[in-house]
Protein backbone atom coordinates (compact mmCIF):
# COMPACT_ATOMS: atom_id res chain seq x y z
CA UNK A 1 0.00 0.00 0.00
CA UNK A 2 1.25 3.17 -0.95
CA UNK A 3 0.90 6.50 1.42
CA UNK A 4 -1.76 7.95 -1.00
CA UNK A 5 -3.60 5.15 -0.83
CA UNK A 6 -3.10 4.80 3.38
CA UNK A 7 -4.16 8.43 3.15
CA UNK A 8 -7.26 8.27 1.31
CA UNK A 9 -8.50 5.66 3.61
CA UNK A 10 -8.83 8.45 6.39
CA UNK A 11 -9.51 11.05 4.36
CA UNK A 12 -12.86 12.65 5.04
CA UNK A 13 -15.99 13.71 2.45
CA UNK A 14 -14.63 17.65 2.80
CA UNK A 15 -10.46 16.48 1.84
CA UNK A 16 -9.61 16.77 5.41
CA UNK A 17 -7.57 13.66 6.99
CA UNK A 18 -7.90 12.55 10.30
CA UNK A 19 -7.12 9.36 12.04
CA UNK A 20 -8.13 8.29 15.68
CA UNK A 21 -8.14 5.09 17.38
CA UNK A 22 -9.87 3.50 20.52
CA UNK A 23 -8.02 5.48 23.99
CA UNK A 24 -9.58 2.89 26.21
CA UNK A 25 -10.88 -0.71 26.23
CA UNK A 26 -13.30 -1.82 24.28
CA UNK A 27 -16.81 -3.35 25.61
CA UNK A 28 -18.71 -4.33 23.33
CA UNK A 29 -22.86 -5.32 23.31
CA UNK A 30 -24.74 -6.20 20.91
CA UNK A 31 -28.83 -5.91 20.65
CA UNK A 32 -31.05 -8.15 19.13
CA UNK A 33 -29.67 -10.99 18.19
CA UNK A 34 -29.63 -14.72 19.29
CA UNK A 35 -27.08 -16.48 21.59
CA UNK A 36 -25.33 -17.85 18.47
CA UNK A 37 -25.01 -14.79 16.50
CA UNK A 38 -23.66 -12.79 19.40
CA UNK A 39 -21.20 -15.34 20.18
CA UNK A 40 -20.18 -14.28 16.30
CA UNK A 41 -20.59 -11.07 16.58
CA UNK A 42 -18.26 -11.08 19.98
CA UNK A 43 -15.58 -13.64 18.57
CA UNK A 44 -15.29 -11.17 15.50
CA UNK A 45 -14.59 -7.88 17.68
CA UNK A 46 -12.12 -9.94 20.13
CA UNK A 47 -10.56 -10.66 17.07
CA UNK A 48 -9.74 -7.62 15.38
CA UNK A 49 -8.52 -6.10 19.04
CA UNK A 50 -6.09 -8.98 19.55
CA UNK A 51 -4.68 -7.44 15.99
CA UNK A 52 -4.71 -4.18 16.97
CA UNK A 53 -3.29 -4.87 20.52
CA UNK A 54 -6.82 -3.54 21.51
CA UNK A 55 -7.83 -4.96 24.94
CA UNK A 56 -11.15 -6.18 25.43
CA UNK A 57 -13.06 -5.43 28.72
CA UNK A 58 -15.99 -6.08 30.84
CA UNK A 59 -17.32 -2.92 32.05
CA UNK A 60 -16.58 0.80 31.09
CA UNK A 61 -16.74 2.67 34.18
CA UNK A 62 -17.85 6.10 32.41
CA UNK A 63 -20.45 3.55 29.69
CA UNK A 64 -20.66 0.79 31.33
CA UNK A 65 -20.71 -0.55 27.61
CA UNK A 66 -19.10 1.68 24.98
CA UNK A 67 -19.16 -0.53 21.73
CA UNK A 68 -23.16 -0.89 21.38
CA UNK A 69 -24.59 -2.79 18.16
CA UNK A 70 -27.73 -2.87 17.13
CA UNK A 71 -29.83 -5.38 15.22
CA UNK A 72 -33.28 -4.36 13.74
CA UNK A 73 -35.67 -4.92 11.23
CA UNK A 74 -36.68 -1.11 10.75
CA UNK A 75 -35.38 2.16 11.60
CA UNK A 76 -38.66 3.13 13.15
CA UNK A 77 -37.79 0.65 16.13
CA UNK A 78 -34.81 2.92 16.88
CA UNK A 79 -36.40 5.55 18.84
CA UNK A 80 -38.68 2.89 21.01
CA UNK A 81 -35.76 1.74 22.77
CA UNK A 82 -35.10 3.59 26.36
CA UNK A 83 -32.83 6.46 26.74
CA UNK A 84 -31.29 5.85 22.97
CA UNK A 85 -31.95 9.13 22.55
CA UNK A 86 -29.88 10.09 25.22
CA UNK A 87 -26.73 8.40 23.05
CA UNK A 88 -27.61 9.36 19.79
CA UNK A 89 -28.74 13.69 19.48
CA UNK A 90 -31.75 14.22 17.06
CA UNK A 91 -32.33 10.38 16.68
CA UNK A 92 -35.99 10.30 15.86
CA UNK A 93 -34.95 12.96 12.65
CA UNK A 94 -31.64 10.65 11.74
CA UNK A 95 -33.77 7.86 11.60
CA UNK A 96 -36.76 9.23 9.32
CA UNK A 97 -33.60 10.58 7.21
CA UNK A 98 -31.81 6.89 7.10
CA UNK A 99 -35.47 5.66 6.53
CA UNK A 100 -35.54 7.83 3.49
CA UNK A 101 -32.55 6.71 1.93
CA UNK A 102 -33.01 3.32 2.03
CA UNK A 103 -29.87 3.18 4.36
CA UNK A 104 -29.29 -0.42 6.01
CA UNK A 105 -26.07 0.52 8.35
CA UNK A 106 -24.99 3.65 10.04
CA UNK A 107 -22.16 4.23 12.71
CA UNK A 108 -21.72 7.10 15.30
CA UNK A 109 -18.58 7.37 17.23
CA UNK A 110 -17.97 9.20 20.29
CA UNK A 111 -14.18 11.33 21.51
CA UNK A 112 -12.28 11.76 24.37
CA UNK A 113 -11.20 15.20 25.15
CA UNK A 114 -7.89 14.41 23.22
CA UNK A 115 -9.83 13.02 20.24
CA UNK A 116 -9.17 9.52 20.80
CA UNK A 117 -12.15 7.31 20.14
CA UNK A 118 -13.95 6.10 23.32
CA UNK A 119 -17.44 4.91 21.98
CA UNK A 120 -19.19 3.99 19.00
CA UNK A 121 -22.70 2.86 17.83
CA UNK A 122 -23.36 0.26 14.84
CA UNK A 123 -26.79 0.13 13.71
CA UNK A 124 -27.89 -2.66 11.37
CA UNK A 125 -30.78 -2.65 9.38
CA UNK A 126 -31.49 -5.95 8.39
CA UNK A 127 -33.47 -5.81 5.07
CA UNK A 128 -32.83 -7.81 1.96
CA UNK A 129 -28.87 -6.26 1.58
CA UNK A 130 -27.73 -7.30 4.62
CA UNK A 131 -30.33 -10.20 5.22
CA UNK A 132 -28.59 -12.60 3.11
CA UNK A 133 -25.14 -12.08 4.64
CA UNK A 134 -23.68 -14.77 7.00
CA UNK A 135 -23.41 -13.57 10.06
CA UNK A 136 -19.23 -13.76 10.03
CA UNK A 137 -19.13 -11.90 7.07
CA UNK A 138 -21.45 -9.34 9.11
CA UNK A 139 -19.46 -9.23 12.69
CA UNK A 140 -16.20 -9.14 10.94
CA UNK A 141 -16.90 -6.03 8.66
CA UNK A 142 -18.21 -4.37 11.55
CA UNK A 143 -15.50 -5.11 13.94
CA UNK A 144 -13.15 -3.57 11.32
CA UNK A 145 -15.23 -0.82 10.74
CA UNK A 146 -15.21 0.59 14.77
CA UNK A 147 -11.24 -0.44 15.20
CA UNK A 148 -10.57 3.20 13.58
CA UNK A 149 -11.99 6.31 12.77
CA UNK A 150 -12.16 5.20 8.50
CA UNK A 151 -12.69 7.94 6.52
CA UNK A 152 -16.07 7.66 5.21
CA UNK A 153 -15.40 6.40 1.54
CA UNK A 154 -12.80 4.35 2.94
CA UNK A 155 -14.51 0.96 1.53
CA UNK A 156 -16.97 2.48 -0.48
CA UNK A 157 -15.46 0.91 -3.62
CA UNK A 158 -13.72 -2.29 -1.87
CA UNK A 159 -14.66 -4.49 0.98
CA UNK A 160 -12.08 -4.90 3.82
CA UNK A 161 -12.84 -8.32 3.69
CA UNK A 162 -11.97 -11.22 1.16
CA UNK A 163 -12.16 -15.02 0.82
CA UNK A 164 -9.89 -17.84 1.34
CA UNK A 165 -10.76 -21.63 0.73
CA UNK A 166 -14.52 -20.41 1.00
CA UNK A 167 -13.99 -18.52 4.36
CA UNK A 168 -14.42 -14.81 4.97
CA UNK A 169 -11.12 -13.26 5.89
CA UNK A 170 -10.02 -9.70 6.68
CA UNK A 171 -7.50 -8.47 3.58
CA UNK A 172 -3.98 -8.32 4.15
CA UNK A 173 -3.34 -4.71 3.73
CA UNK A 174 -6.31 -3.70 5.65
CA UNK A 175 -5.12 -5.85 8.87
CA UNK A 176 -1.26 -4.26 8.18
CA UNK A 177 -3.27 -0.72 8.97
CA UNK A 178 -4.74 -1.64 11.43
CA UNK A 179 -1.75 -3.14 12.97
CA UNK A 180 0.41 0.02 12.45
CA UNK A 181 -2.44 2.37 13.75
CA UNK A 182 -2.12 0.82 16.97
CA UNK A 183 1.60 0.50 17.20
CA UNK A 184 2.52 2.59 19.59
CA UNK A 185 4.94 4.48 18.40
CA UNK A 186 2.29 6.12 16.25
CA UNK A 187 -0.21 8.65 17.76
CA UNK A 188 -3.50 8.22 18.67
CA UNK A 189 -4.95 10.79 16.83
CA UNK A 190 -3.78 12.73 13.64
CA UNK A 191 -5.11 15.65 11.64
CA UNK A 192 -2.07 16.21 9.26
CA UNK A 193 -1.86 13.91 6.02
CA UNK A 194 1.98 12.93 6.74
CA UNK A 195 0.61 10.72 9.46
CA UNK A 196 0.06 8.34 6.47
CA UNK A 197 3.33 8.16 5.24
CA UNK A 198 3.88 6.51 8.95
CA UNK A 199 1.82 4.47 8.93
CA UNK A 200 2.71 3.20 5.21
CA UNK A 201 6.41 2.64 6.65
CA UNK A 202 5.03 0.46 8.89
CA UNK A 203 3.32 -2.08 6.43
Amino acid sequence: MTPDQAQALFTRKDGSYLFARWGRPIVPVVFGVDDATLSVFKGAIEAVAVLAGQEIAETDAELGANLMVFVFRDWAELPQVPKLDQLIPDLGLLCDRLTGLDANQYRAFRFDDQGRIKAAFVFLRMGPALADLPAETLALNEAVQVILLWGEAAFAGTSPLGQVGGAVVLRPEIADVIRAGYDKMMPAVASDPSHAYRLAARL
